[in-house]
């Protein structure tokens, strides 16, 4: 019951629980005073296809569908190659409509401030006129108007300059506008704001709409649950969970295995480590060493031949036709003072443990060799 509940909350959160995140300005889907949701669902309820648009510029159709892409304030500058793939939307005869308070660098628009003392810094409706004289009450705030050349078209302006133009691209166009701030929730009943922009989508007449939502930066990439549908989602998650309940109903485990220690610890090294601990608590270093000396007169026999029964003066000639890395005098000298220190019975702890690391680099020469 307890693991159903806990199923049943996620579930609830997924796809039940309103997302109460704070919309970023000028998104499709936000509610808030800033964002366009009002535009957006007034262009579904006059338009046959209207979609949101998560996809970078190359994901555009480069044929001629004459299609509208609404540009709302792009929240990130593209790329040199992005507007070259937006030109290119263009040109095979379709529509972007680009709605920007700063519209520099895109499409080479450029802009020039107006005298700041004519800026309608309180919000108030102003005349605007638009490419057949018709006048147009709207809230004009934005103190940059664009630089127009001859080719262009001016669609609106007021008396200080072009507030909307038109530039042809091939067989498409660009359509552009200065004050976003008429498309939000907040403002687009104020003045003459719907007509104005329902002037604009008349004269574009698109067969399909696209909002983009891509260059508002945080819209894309689209997240799983956009990806797939609701129900495959909802399956997926189901079948996670019947997955671990039958994994735990029929007893399986996961992480390392680890072996119990009486199946393993006679054939680990803790005998050696007793073996040498007792000779060391015992002193019997004699022993200790005669039994190094042996180990590696048996790694010679093994390896080279050389009897195990043979003294360490006979077996002295043999290693002298080895090619060692010992000199040969100082080899003489080790395997001398080797027989000598064999043949004590009682030796120090000092000299056990020189002539153990002596052993233990002959051991190391014969294993090698």
């Amino acid at each position: 019951m307890i693991i159903l509940l806990i199923i049943f909350i996620i579930l609830s959160y997924l796809f039940y629980t309103p997302n109460q995140k704070e919309y970023p300005d000028f998104v499709s889907q936000s509610p808030s005073p800033t964002g366009v949701k009002a535009f957006y669902t007034y262009l579904e309820q006059e338009f046959d296809s209207v979609k949101r648009f998560h996809y970078s510029a190359d994901q555009l159709p480069m044929t001629d569908q004459n299609q509208l892409l609404i540009i709302i304030e792009p929240f990130i500058m593209p790329d040199s190659n992005e507007m070259e793939e937006y030109q290119a939307y263009m040109e095979a005869g379709n529509t972007i409509l680009l709605i920007s308070e700063t519209p520099d660098d895109f499409f080479g628009l450029t802009t020039e401030s107006t005298d700041p003392a004519s800026v309608n810094k309180k919000g108030e409706v102003e005349t605007i006129i638009d490419q057949q004289d018709r006048e147009y009450q709207a809230t004009v705030t934005n103190p940059l108007r664009f630089v127009t050349n001859q080719d262009d078209q001016i669609l609106l302006h007021d008396q200080e300059g072009a507030l909307s133009i038109k530039r042809s691209f091939g067989s498409g166009q660009l359509y552009v506008m200065n004050s976003p701030k008429w498309l939000s929730n907040q403002e687009i009943l104020d003045g003459d704001h719907i007509p104005i922009i329902i002037s604009l989508l008349n004269e574009i007449s698109p067969n399909d709409v696209l909002f983009d939502e891509f260059l508002h930066g945080n819209q894309s990439p689209i997240s799983t649950m956009h990806t797939y549908p609701k129900w495959f989602i909802l399956i997926m998650i189901q079948a996670t969970f019947l997955s671990i309940l039958w994994l735990w109903n029929t007893g399986k485990r996961f992480g390392p295995i680890f072996i119990p220690r009486e199946e393993s610890v006679r054939f680990s090294d803790e005998r050696l480590k007793a073996l040498s601990s007792w000779y060391l608590k015992g002193k019997l270093y004699h022993d200790s060493l005669q039994t190094q000396a042996e180990y590696v007169k048996a790694l010679m026999q093994e390896r080279w031949g050389i009897a195990s029964t043979k003294g360490w003066s006979d077996i002295l000639e043999e290693l002298l036709r080895r090619d060692l890395s010992i000199p040969d005098s100082e080899l003489s000298t080790l395997i001398t003072r080797l027989t000598n220190i064999l043949s004590k019975k009682n030796i120090s702890k000092q000299e056990y443990v020189y002539w153990s690391k002596n052993i233990d680099r002959l051991r190391k020469e014969v294993e090698e060799g």
